[in-house]
């Protein structure tokens, strides 16, 4: 299934909200154990009297979601349907934090009205007073794959023409510290844009949201077009993962041979990476190489961030230096692949290609 991508924005760690400068300005977080989004001035998107009441992941959300419909000259899309793998935390902990001191009397209802996973869709619909279709998908570290796949359907099916899809995650002191426990992130302080070389176990939080305005049609406005998406479950081994994606991309882009840039979700973790370093060495041997978790950290959503990177690839004919594995000559980019995977469980892929 195909669909062209009109419109992107994201929120994100990085400067990319303002898609006129694509990261040329890196920003790079010294002694860090998490990444934060650089948050924007809302007012230029939202409401002053509405954002107060939106908790920061709402509000990161709703923005990110103007911005990209703004880019893509749609007022209000076909379906609007968001992916995200934890939801929001932020007003979930206000809820549980009152529940407890409060011992179960006199609650405030907001926080658990706003604690829900698709308050994020359901904020924006109001904005919009869009009454389509809306659905939010919780599926863990397939999120985002589930919401793009829902859109895709829906355009292919003809059941709406132009549709609104969006990857959103937010991290908390509080959510930080449990994962933390459970070694999911490194011990000691790191500097963001050496990821990789630090060879100890755990990777980077992060957090992040993007957008995506998608078009059953070519328009003027399109940058981009998905041609196809997959995803694999605890597929094993490094080589089973080796032949499911070669299936993959001889069907989506013709054989490796097609494909100028591959952006990869290594995350610094030497476990995790593994599976990436046997493709680099096998499957990818003669492609050049990407990878971004170092410009937006590790979550549930984070290949949302990686189809924006892509995209705005694709749209500026440039890969910054940054986020380069090598140093093979890369020409005009045409078609790039997507491999990202979460905990070696959730696997995912696109292929994505200029128009």
């Amino acid at each position: 299934m195909e669909a062209f991508i009109d419109g992107i924005s994201a929120i994100s760690p990085q400067k990319t909200l303002d898609g006129s400068v694509f990261l040329q300005e890196l920003q790079e977080y010294k002694g860090v154990h998490a990444l934060k989004c650089i948050e924007p001035p809302y007012s230029d998107f939202l409401d002053p009297m509405a954002s107060r009441r939106m908790s920061r992941i709402v509000k990161m959300g709703a923005c990110a979601a103007m911005k990209c419909l703004k880019e893509a000259s749609l007022e209000n899309p076909g379906a609007i349907i968001t992916g995200t793998g934890l939801g929001c935390i932020e007003d979930t902990e206000k809820f549980l934090t009152s529940l407890y001191t409060n011992e179960e009397k006199l609650l405030n209802p907001t926080p658990f009205i706003q604690s829900t996973h698709n308050t994020v869709a359901a904020a924006i619909a109001l904005m919009l007073k869009c009454n389509s279709y809306n659905n939010t998908y919780v599926h863990r570290g397939f999120s985002f794959e589930s919401a793009l796949l829902d859109g895709l359907m829906l355009l292919h099916e003809g059941t709406a023409e132009r549709v609104l899809v969006g990857g959103l995650d937010e991290l908390t002191n509080h959510s930080f510290a449990i994962t933390n426990r459970l070694g999911f992130w490194k011990r000691q302080p790191i500097d963001s844009l050496r990821l990789l070389e630090y060879k100890s176990k755990g990777s980077l939080a992060g957090e992040g949201v993007a957008f995506f305005a998608l078009n059953r049609e070519k328009s003027e406005k399109t940058i981009a077009m998905i041609r196809s998406i997959d995803t694999i479950f605890n597929p094993g081994t490094p080589a089973e993962t080796e032949r499911r994606l070669s299936v993959f991309v001889e069907k989506a882009a013709g054989g490796m041979g097609k494909l100028d840039l591959i952006v990869l979700g290594m995350n610094g973790d030497p476990e995790m990476d593994e599976v990436y370093r046997h493709l680099v060495n096998t499957l990818f041997g003669l492609v050049p190489c990407a990878y971004f978790k170092h410009l937006c950290g590790e979550y549930d959503t984070a290949s949302s961030f990686a189809l924006y990177l892509a995209a705005a690839i694709l749209k500026e004919q440039k890969v910054p230096e940054a986020i380069r594995l090598d140093k093979r000559s890369i020409g005009q980019i045409k078609n790039i692949l997507v491999y990202n995977h979460v905990r070696n469980s959730n696997h995912s892929m696109f292929v994505v290609s200029a128009c």
